[in-house]
């Protein structure tokens, strides 16, 4: 006889045995306690300020810097405003992250690949590099590398030079500024139109060897390209491109471009630096690929050279990217090193500078932050991106 009796609901436990209830209070509790607390020094910060007589905000960033900066990518003079000064040092230091990232990442593969060669000589050689230079704090080579220059260098007068056209001293290292003239569009034009076609026959030539295994010489046509269109082009034009040179007049060189021993040694130490880590990164990816991938590429008849660019590479580059991106983001944060031998980059021009003179601190240092901040969030989404297109796609 079934049983007719209906079930009783079960009792509701209360807010405060419920988990979920519980862990909602809880969580709200402490965002209010962080909110309190960041409130208070908020506050007591303001109230600082205003005891001490300092304006609050971003206005002082339309107010006259009056102090000059040794390099500049951008039209700058002592008159021009704090905003410029911030622009300024943006520019410097990504300058040499770009720079620093190029360099280092082309010697650490050389360096990489040469430690695992079977020259005893030059994997010895690569693996002292690697340890001597990884087991130093990049701050001593910066400062090390600037006294030796410093040293080696000889004063304006005295400048080393070549063909009369280039000068190292001291005070940097001078070469000819180009001055395009009216028509050199035109070279630059080519320039772009022959990279879109070697970009166009490079993409032709993959899906012709997809279909009928046949490989195109593209490398020496691109190359070709490259080079012979706008250089057909800038003598049909007329060759319009002057030259400034430099010349020694009175105490220092003037015309040409100059480019100051502080950035030389900042990009130099940092590449270095950096491309130590990067070749173990290198030799790890590299000895993640298989053996027999190896033995396979010999024994369809590839050469030592295509099977390493052709079948190790490729597979090592989908381990190496992930470590690669926090070796550049290392790197760009490593560019603020740049105060030790007063290379005007955002740090020493405007969170030293600007900050001395204006008092903003926090104002500042917030904008230094967000800056570093933001440039190391899109190296990363780059970074992520090409590693999602160089992932292994299954079907």
């Amino acid at each position: 006889m079934a049983n007719s009796t209906p079930h009783a609901a079960p009792n509701k436990p209360s807010f405060w045995n419920d988990p979920q209830k519980r862990g909602i209070l809880i969580q709200a509790l402490v965002l209010a306690a962080i909110f309190a607390f960041f409130a208070y020094i908020f506050h007591n910060t303001l109230s600082n300020y205003a005891q001490r007589g300092i304006s609050t905000g971003f206005g002082f960033l339309s107010n006259s810097a009056g102090f000059g900066i040794s390099q500049t990518l951008i039209p700058y003079q002592e008159s021009d405003s704090y905003w410029q000064v911030f622009k300024v040092g943006l520019l410097n230091t990504l300058l040499v992250a770009g720079l620093g990232i190029v360099t280092a990442t082309i010697l650490g593969f050389i360096v990489g690949v040469a430690r695992l060669s079977k020259n005893w000589l030059l994997s010895t050689s690569a693996a002292v590099y690697i340890e001597t230079f990884r087991n130093i704090p990049v701050l001593l080579q910066i400062v090390f590398l600037y006294a030796v220059l410093l040293k080696v260098l000889p004063a304006a007068k005295d400048s080393f030079s070549f063909a009369d056209a280039v000068f190292l001293n001291k005070r940097g290292f001078y070469i000819p500024e180009p001055i395009p003239q009216q028509g050199f569009d035109w070279t630059i034009w080519a320039f772009v139109l022959a990279i879109v076609i070697v970009l166009a026959l490079r993409w032709i030539a993959r899906k012709v060897q997809e279909k009928t295994g046949q490989q195109w010489p593209i490398f020496w046509i691109g190359l070709a390209l490259i080079i012979g269109a706008p250089l057909l082009t800038y003598f049909i034009t007329g060759r319009p491109l002057d030259w400034s040179f430099p010349e020694l007049k009175g105490f220092n060189f003037q015309g040409g471009v100059r480019v100051i021993p502080e950035l030389v040694v900042l990009w130099v130490a940092l590449s270095i630096y950096t491309a130590a880590f990067i070749a173990e990164i290198v030799r790890s990816g590299i000895q993640s690929v298989s053996h027999g991938q190896t033995e396979a590429a010999s024994a369809l008849g590839l050469k030592h050279n295509q099977t390493l660019k052709l079948v190790v590479i490729p597979q090592a580059m989908r381990v190496i990217i992930p470590q690669l991106t926090s070796q550049y983001l290392n790197l760009t944060k490593n560019t603020s090193l740049a105060t030790a031998i007063a290379y005007p980059d955002l740090v020493a021009v405007f969170a030293g500078t600007t900050l001395n003179q204006s008092g903003q601190a926090i104002e500042i240092i917030f904008m230094t932050m967000l800056f570093y901040l933001t440039v190391s969030l899109l190296i990363s989404l780059f970074m992520n991106w090409y590693n999602a297109k160089m992932a292994l796609v299954e079907r």
